[in-house]
């Protein structure tokens, strides 16, 4: 993988346990899920999931945290994609995580939702913060709820293919060359 830098490579990595997460049973709002799952409408999160590597306690408070995260508002919230699920899979895939995943929530359990609000709030620096935030990013925007939220063009059938809008210059020469 040469010329890549290793935030490319870790996102391509991301990327890929995405896919896999995909095919995961507790993830039927992924975009990647089986067509009759994404054919449903938002269904509420099952309350039978079981965390693949975090304690029942934790994954709460995990939980509660990506909803402070992305809150549920006029839109789908981080618990309505099912962020936490995704997050338990990632760290349940990936041993460089887990600590650090591990290590950032234990002064969040036991804590009331404000505080837990307070305290993410005073962390915004920090790396448990940039990490449980990347996560959560990840897992809504990779999300069937996530991906109509940013109205992904993917999520669409076209009958017909949308023409070209340069019929002047069918060659893009009006169009600046593509950087590599």
């Amino acid at each position: 993988m040469a010329n890549q830098s290793p935030d490319r490579r870790e996102a391509l990595e991301m990327l890929a346990l995405a896919g896999i997460a995909s095919r995961f049973p507790g993830f039927s709002r992924w975009i990647c899920a089986p067509q009759h799952a994404m054919d449903e409408p938002h269904q509420p999160r099952a309350a039978q999931y079981e965390p693949q590597f975090f304690s029942a306690p934790e994954f709460a408070t995990l939980d509660q945290l990506t909803e402070l995260i992305i809150p549920r508002d006029d839109t789908p919230g981080a618990r309505d994609a099912g962020v936490a699920e995704f997050i338990d899979f990632m760290a349940a895939s990936d041993p460089k995580i887990q600590e650090p995943f591990r290590n950032g929530l234990r002064p969040f359990l036991q804590r009331t939702a404000d505080q837990q609000s307070e305290m993410l709030h005073r962390q915004m620096d920090g790396p448990f913060f940039r990490l449980i935030r990347r996560y959560t990013v990840m897992g809504y925007y990779t999300s069937r709820i996530g991906l109509e939220q940013l109205d992904y063009p993917g999520l669409k059938f076209y009958s017909a293919s949308p023409g070209c809008p340069h019929t002047g210059d069918p060659e893009h020469k009006h169009l600046p060359p593509a950087k590599v």
